[in-house]
C-alpha cells in the first residue's frame, strides 16, 4: 500500500480546499521519505541492538550486532591455513636456494599462499560485517527486528532516515508546469506547523497522469497533472505521511494566466 493511499481519510477535507479558485497557488500535497535500509550481509541472529525507534544517530555509530560465532571459527581456520602456507614457502625457498627444490615447487607454494592470505582477509571482512554501523546522520525510524531472532541476508533490521531523504510531494495542473521551475522556492504549510516553512523543487516528472483522486475534488479528477517533489529547507520540522499544503509563488501564478 502506497502512502498515497494509506492518507485518503486525511486528505478527503485537503481535498475540499483544492478545489477552491480563489486561491489557485495552492496545491496539496504530503511528506514523502527515501529511507535507508540497514541489513546483514549474511544470516544471522541479532545479537546486540544499540538503538530505538525515534534516536538521533550519527555516522559511524554502532546500530546492530549479528552473531559472530561461525566467523570466528572460520578466522582461526584461514590464520591457521595461512601458518601452514607461509612454513610451506619457506621449506620451498630454501631448497630451491640449495638446488634441492624446483622452481614449480616454489611457485605452487608461492600460490598457495597468496590464495591462503586472501581467504585469511575475506574471513576478516566476513567477521566485520557482524557489527553493523550507520551509514550517515538521520533518525531511526523503524526496528524489524529485535534481540534474538533471526534475519536474512539483505533483509533489513531498521530504516534510517537522513534530514536530506525528506521531500515533498505533490502535483501541478498542465496549466502551471510551465512556470513551475527545478530549483523554485515554494511554501509549505500544515496543521500544526510554524509559519515561513519552505521546500525547493527538486523534480519535475517528464510524464503527465491523472489526477489523484485522494487530493482532488470531483471536477479536477480528469485534469492531467504531473508529480513535483521540493525539498523542505527545514526538514526536522515536517513528519513522513504528514499532509501539507504547498503555495507556489504569485510569479509563477500570475504567469499562468
Amino acid at each position: 500500500m502506497t502512502v498515497r493511499h494509506a492518507l485518503i481519510a486525511a486528505f478527503v477535507a485537503l481535498a475540499l480546499a483544492g478545489c477552491d479558485k480563489s486561491n489557485e497557488r495552492q496545491l496539496q500535497g504530503w511528506v514523502e521519505a527515501d529511507l535507508i535500509f540497514v541489513s546483514p550481509d549474511e544470516q544471522g541472529r541479532v545479537e546486540v541492538l544499540k538503538v530505538r525507534e525515534g534516536d538521533t544517530v550519527r555516522k559511524g555509530d554502532l546500530l546492530f550486532t549479528v552473531d559472530d560465532d561461525l566467523q570466528k571459527a572460520d578466522l582461526e581456520v584461514r590464520r591457521t591455513a595461512v601458518v601452514n602456507a607461509q612454513q610451506a614457502f619457506d621449506r620451498a625457498k630454501e631448497l630451491l636456494k640449495t638446488a634441492a627444490g624446483t622452481q614449480k615447487t616454489y611457485d605452487d607454494a608461492e600460490a598457495a599462499l597468496r590464495q591462503a592470505k586472501a581467504n585469511l582477509e575475506w574471513s576478516q571482512t566476513r567477521l566485520a560485517r557482524r557489527t553493523a554501523n550507520s551509514p550517515a546522520d538521520g533518525t531511526i525510524q523503524q526496528i524489524y527486528y529485535r534481540p534474538g531472532e533471526t534475519v536474512q541476508p539483505g533483509r533489513p533490521v531498521l530504516s534510517l532516515l537522513p534530514p536530506g531523504n525528506l521531500k515533498i510531494r505533490f502535483f501541478a495542473p498542465e496549466t502551471e508546469l510551465a512556470t513551475v521551475k527545478f530549483g523554485d522556492t515554494v511554501a509549505v504549510s500544515c496543521d500544526g506547523c510554524e509559519p515561513g516553512l519552505t521546500a525547493k523543487v527538486s523534480f519535475i516528472a517528464r510524464s503527465s497522469e491523472y489526477t489523484p483522486p485522494v487530493i482532488y475534488s470531483l471536477e479536477e479528477r480528469s485534469k492531467l497533472v504531473y508529480m513535483i517533489e521540493a525539498r523542505p529547507a527545514q526538514p526536522e520540522k515536517f513528519r513522513v505521511g504528514q499532509p501539507v499544503t504547498v503555495t507556489l509563488p504569485e510569479a509563477a501564478t500570475e504567469a499562468a494566466k
